[in-house]
C-alpha cells in the first residue's frame, strides 16, 4: 500500500486524532474525518479535511475514542460506508478488538491498535488481531503503519494491551508513593527518569496523559481481571477528577 493513493479516514477524540495526525500526517498522506464533538468543518486540526461520511476511495479507516458508545456509533457508520477491502483500525486499550468486532458487518478487517494519549507517537505501535481478523486485513494495516515510519507489535486482544497496562500501574504506584510522601513528585520523576532511563517521569507522564484517561484504563483492567491490584490510587482518583494538587516538596494533604 502506497502513500498519497488513497486517503485515509480517521474519527475519534481530538487529543489522539492530533496525535496520529502529527506523526502520520507528515508521511503524505491525505486525511479526512471528523472529531467527536465538533461543529463541521470548524476546528479541524490541521492537516485534516472534514468529512462525516467515508468515501469508497478510502483503503484505511481509524477509530480512535475512547468512550464505548461513541467508538460502536462511529464504527458502524464507518463499517457501513467503507468499501469491502478496506481496513479498519481501531483503538483497542478499553475495549477489545474481540467485542467491538461483534458490532460489525464485516468483523475479518478489523483489528485493534494500541491508541493511548502520548503512544501514538511513539516509534513502535501494537496491534491486536481477533479470530476473525483476515490474513489480508493485518497484511494491509502493517504496511500502512510501516509506510508512516512505525514499528509494529502483534499482541494478545487484551484490555491495556502492552504498553498502556504496565505505563499506567507505574503512574498509579507513583501516586501511592506520593501519598505515602515516599518523595516529592520532583524526585519521583527524576529517579525513573535517570534509574530506568523512561523519557518522562511517571508523574510528569501521567499528567501528559491526563489522569482521568489512566484512572479509567486502570478500573477497565480491574473489571476485567478482577484483580485488585489494578485498584486507582486514592490520589490518583482525586487528580482525575481535579480535586488534588502538590508542590515540588510533598503533596498536599486536605
Amino acid at each position: 500500500m502506497k502513500k498519497n493513493l488513497v486517503p485515509i479516514y480517521v474519527s475519534g477524540d481530538r487529543n489522539l486524532v492530533e496525535e496520529f495526525i502529527g506523526s502520520a500526517g507528515n508521511g503524505g498522506w491525505q486525511i479526512i474525518g471528523k472529531i467527536n464533538g465538533s461543529p463541521a468543518r470548524k476546528g479541524m486540526p490541521r492537516g485534516m479535511r472534514h468529512s462525516a461520511k467515508v468515501s469508497r476511495s478510502v483503503g484505511v479507516a481509524l477509530e480512535l475514542s475512547q468512550d464505548e458508545r461513541t467508538k460502536r456509533e462511529n464504527l458502524r457508520a464507518i463499517d457501513r460506508q467503507l468499501r469491502p477491502d478496506a481496513v479498519i483500525l481501531s483503538s483497542s486499550v478499553l475495549v477489545t478488538a474481540a467485542v467491538q468486532a461483534e458490532w460489525l458487518r464485516r468483523p475479518e478487517r478489523l483489528i485493534g491498535i494500541g491508541a493511548f494519549p502520548t503512544l501514538l507517537s511513539r516509534p513502535l505501535i501494537e496491534l491486536a488481531c481477533t479470530i476473525r481478523t483476515s490474513d489480508t486485513a493485518l497484511q494491509n494495516c502493517m504496511s500502512f503503519l510501516k509506510d508512516s515510519g512505525r514499528e509494529v507489535s502483534v499482541v494478545q486482544d487484551r484490555v491495556g494491551m502492552v504498553m498502556p497496562r504496565i505505563l499506567c500501574m507505574i503512574i498509579n504506584e507513583a501516586a501511592f508513593a506520593l501519598t505515602e510522601q515516599v518523595a516529592s513528585p520532583a524526585d519521583i520523576d527524576t529517579a525513573m527518569k535517570l534509574g530506568t532511563n523512561y523519557p518522562e517521569g511517571p508523574i510528569a507522564w501521567g499528567d501528559r496523559i491526563g489522569f482521568s484517561s489512566v484512572e479509567r484504563l486502570l478500573l477497565a483492567l480491574r473489571d476485567d481481571l478482577g484483580e485488585d491490584r489494578y485498584r486507582p490510587a486514592p490520589l490518583l482518583r482525586q487528580l482525575a477528577s481535579g480535586n488534588a494538587w502538590w508542590n515540588e516538596k510533598s503533596p498536599k494533604k486536605g
